[in-house]
């Protein structure tokens, strides 16, 4: 029998992925033609799987340079006919929020479906973030899965809702539901395939203040067609308890919790429940039958009260005798789970609950402190590690021109050279999104005295870098940009961007270079150089700082996990570094608190390298004061 792949037509078989996978599938099973996402997790298998199966299924696929012009690929096919699909997490959904307000007066030609994923608990992220807000101000209607076989079934409906409604669709996933794993059953995949056509039509796409008018109201009346079709939409369903006092109204992936609990305290036909598979628009009249036959309602949901202030709004616009409970109980931060959503309800039943969970609390707190720390860190061998150790070197020796008091400053950005907020780098001092490190810089020279080094990844500069560049020569901020320039979008997952000369798809493609673009935006001073020669790029990036007006480096240097990965696949030895024990120091140290390296650890009060760990990258033997590192 053939083995079974996310692209097999293979209607009624069973297949284990991942909740992006099988959003993926769904896609697929739609007859998506267009796909285009910006990585960030998370989002990024939905179009890492599409990717690897657009050309036999004859789909273009792209990792576009940010979020928004992914959901403009999207739109533009959309609007061209075809059905269409744009992914992102949930702060990539801000960086699409300009078009996607418009998009939403526009409507649908071909199914146009946007993925958010959030991430509660913000996993990887800077934030916590709750997308429905954004579908709420632009009449955009959300799906929302509560198991991965139902990721994939909302998926493909999603693109048909579209077309029914003209309007474009969200689908809400949280990380649960992305990087959970689960059977799926395959649907049929639909082999259509649109030629694409633009039909001109201004009065519906060219967004003046005259036609803004005109379609909003259109808008408005596609929203409430949705509307009045959620009640019957077989993702919403209520299940109603002969004599039950208490109602639940669950949505998406805390409908299954909210299931697990009920078996767990045995109330499963005790208690009302009302599965939400749409928060926006809510299936009202769904709701407005349970809430008039029970005294008591729990609207678990997570992250903030969307669906529980708009079930409180109900009540009083209807002048309904229950009481709703929602954040009093459940958490308002952070992921829910399946024990505290039996809390919840074991407080309102004043149920006992099946584990003593105090017990189980005091035993983590006694087992917690005899667990060694495991923080994240850069990978051994990263150049990132080298980047910042010249960074910082050279932003010190400046620092001491303007006096006793004054500390360089390191805006930071989003990546996975993140990390060196950690010891011993401590080489970022702010992260707030994507390409903010060179927009704070532009802030902070204006109004304080003290070197500035702002650094961000490859991708990330052309994500959004570029902007805050253009800003800085324009009004002559007086700051270093350093691009950490590893050839990857190491943090996400290793996808291409445009500076990595080729697509998602595997197609050769124009190797952009930032330094290239610098120069062509007005930088006087731009450099490259090899982290890893690092008195050579301390001294650049010194002189970096030296000079008056914006100045950039690229210190590009492979990724570390890519380039062991690609001389093990070539049969090449890598050949790591050792400490000659006779030369060294014991008390010295120098190495493990300069660079932090993974692959240098001590062994009483011996300090080695582990050759398992060690690339060889030689970083080690340049700070070593005894030269007592050795690379064979």
């Amino acid at each position: 029998m053939k083995e079974l792949t996310i692209s097999s037509d293979a209607p009624g078989q069973r297949l284990f992925v991942l909740g992006n996978e099988a959003i993926a599938r769904g896609a697929i099973e739609a007859g998506v033609q267009v796909a285009a996402a910006y990585p960030g997790t998370p989002s990024s298998e939905i179009v890492g799987t599409l990717s690897g199966v657009a050309k036999e299924l004859d789909m273009y696929v792209e990792w576009s340079t940010n979020e928004k012009v992914a959901f403009e690929v999207a739109l533009g096919a959309s609007i061209c006919g075809l059905r269409a699909m744009a992914s992102m997490k949930h702060v990539g959904v801000n960086v699409a929020h300009d078009p996607l307000m418009t998009a939403s007066h526009i409507g649908a030609k071909g199914g146009l479906v946007l993925v958010a994923a959030d991430d509660p608990w913000a996993w990887s992220s800077q934030n916590e973030q709750d997308s429905r807000y954004i579908a709420l101000q632009g009449y955009i209607p959300i799906l929302e899965p509560s198991s991965v076989q139902e990721a994939k079934d909302m998926t493909a409906d999603a693109f048909r809702l579209s077309e029914e409604f003209g309007q474009l669709f969200m689908l809400r996933s949280v990380t649960r539901i992305s990087h959970g794993r689960g059977d799926i059953v395959l649907g049929e995949i639909s082999r259509e395939r649109r030629k694409g056509f633009f039909a001109k039509d201004p009065d519906r796409l060219a967004y003046v203040p005259r036609v803004a008018r005109i379609n909003k109201p259109l808008m408005l009346e596609r929203f409430e067609r949705i509307k009045r079709a959620a009640d019957t939409l077989a993702y919403n369903q209520l299940h109603m308890a002969r004599g039950a006092q208490l109602g639940i109204i669950a949505c998406g992936l805390s409908y299954s919790y909210t299931l697990e609990a009920l078996r767990w305290l045995g109330l499963e036909d005790k208690v009302s429940v009302l599965k939400i598979g749409t928060p926006h628009p809510l299936p009202e009249q769904l709701i407005m039958r349970l809430l008039k036959s029970v005294k008591e309602i729990l609207v678990v949901e997570e992250l903030d009260p969307f669906v529980e202030l708009h079930v409180k709004a109900i009540v009083g616009g209807h002048n309904i005798s229950v009481k709703v409970h929602g954040k009093d109980l459940v958490s308002r931060t952070g992921e829910l789970s399946t024990r505290k959503v039996t809390e919840a309800i074991a407080r309102l039943t004043e149920c006992k609950l099946p584990v003593d969970f105090a017990e189980l609390d005091k035993l983590e707190q006694e087992v917690a402190p005899l667990l060694p720390l495991r923080p994240p860190a850069l990978c051994a061998g990263c150049s990132h590690r080298a980047s910042f150790r010249a960074i910082t070197a050279a932003a010190q020796r400046v620092a001491r021109g303007y006096g006793e008091d004054v500390e360089p400053i390191y805006p930071g950005d989003i990546g996975c050279y993140t990390l060196a907020l950690n010891p011993p780098q401590h080489a970022v001092d702010t992260c707030i999104c994507m390409g903010g490190s060179f927009g704070l810089a532009n802030g902070m020279a204006h109004v304080v005295e003290a070197p500035i080094v702002a650094h961000l990844g490859d991708s990330t500069f052309f994500h959004s870098g570029i902007p805050p560049l253009i800003n800085a020569v324009y009004n002559k901020a007086n700051i270093t940009m350093v691009v950490l320039d590893n050839s990857a979008t190491a943090m996400t997952g290793f996808q291409p961007h445009p500076g990595t000369g080729h697509t998602a798809t595997g197609d050769e493609a124009v190797s952009l270079k930032a330094e290239d673009v610098a120069r062509a935006c007005g930088v006087k001073f731009v450099e490259v150089v090899d982290p890893l020669d690092l008195k050579v790029a301390t001294e650049t990036i010194e002189k970096a700082i030296r000079f008056q007006g914006p100045a950039v480096v690229v210190s590009r240097g492979p990724c570390a996990t890519i380039e062991l990965r690609e001389k093990r696949q070539a049969g090449e030895e890598v050949v790591p570094c050792y400490i000659d024990q006779d030369k060294c120091n014991p008390g010295c140290d120098a190495c493990i608190q300069l660079l932090g390296c993974p692959a240098i650890i001590k062994e009483g009060d011996k300090t080695v390298i582990d050759a398992l760990l060690c690339t060889g990258c030689g970083l080690c033997a340049q700070v070593c004061p005894y030269k007592a590192i050795i690379q064979e």
